[in-house]
């Protein structure tokens, strides 16, 4: 959390900064028009990469694939676009490395490869999993200590009268 608050505080002082020593080098006009031109071409650039990224998360779902990477990737434009949109050039220079192809795919395969979670307990003792770029597999979640129980339910409407009633399960 401080880091959050440190980053909160010294972006915007080190954005202002680098603007007025930028302003003073090359005057105030252009300044705001360069400020302006990267937040256009980061927009340009936002749609025809999150377009690619979207075919490319469709094409991976249509092959029963789970597009791990896309999906970070979608998430990477939208903060890509965010700091492009927000007037500076620290911020200009992180949201064109989330949107620039040959410098975000790396990123976020490597955000992938080392991620230390592969599952996580769920309530009710059930475990999850997540596979990397394969089909979930039945057998694969029995073998974790999961289990799976079928079964039908149905919502209970009842208005509770201040009786204390158990609900009765229907096992099949």
């Amino acid at each position: 959390m401080r880091i959050a608050t440190l980053i909160f505080f010294l972006v915007p002082l080190i954005e202002m900064i680098l603007l007025i020593e930028v302003g003073s080098m090359i005057g105030a006009l252009p300044t705001v028009g360069l400020v302006i031109l990267t937040a256009v071409v980061g927009v340009w650039l936002l749609r025809l990469e999150g377009l690619a990224t979207l075919q490319r998360v469709q094409e991976k779902l249509n092959r029963g694939e789970i597009p791990e990477t896309e999906l970070l990737e979608g998430i990477m434009l939208v903060f890509g676009g965010a700091l492009l949109l927000t007037p500076g050039f620290v911020t200009d220079i992180t949201g064109f490395i989330c949107l620039i192809p040959g410098l975000r795919k790396p990123i976020a395969s490597w955000i992938i490869r080392s991620a230390h979670f592969r599952s996580f307990q769920m309530k009710g003792n059930v475990n999850a999993q997540f596979y990397s770029g394969e089909p979930l597999q039945k057998d694969a979640f029995t073998e974790s200590g999961g289990t799976i129980i079928n079964g039908e339910f149905e919502a209970d409407t009842r208005q509770n009268s201040g009786q204390n009633q158990p609900d009765s399960i229907d096992k099949h």
